[in-house]
């Protein structure tokens, strides 16, 4: 998965996300299946239900991809 734009916000929309789980899930030898699970391990839901926004943490993800998160 990448970071936004800038580079700098440690999440993505859960949108984004799934834009990239085809791509991700070939370049890691992993069903898209199995990427989404990941992804919905790390993403967040807005506070009390509707404060903010949705959000996927890009690093922590990347590292569970990698399986480097215990």
């Amino acid at each position: 998965m990448t970071a936004s734009a800038s580079g700098l916000d440690p999440d993505i929309s859960p949108a984004a996300a799934e834009y990239q789980v085809p791509r991700v899930a070939k370049a890691r030898n992993m069903t898209e299946d199995q990427v989404r699970t990941v992804v919905a391990r790390h993403t967040s839901q807005p506070f009390l239900g509707f404060l903010g926004a949705a959000s996927v943490h890009v690093l922590e993800l990347n590292l569970d991809l990698d399986g480097l998160l215990q």
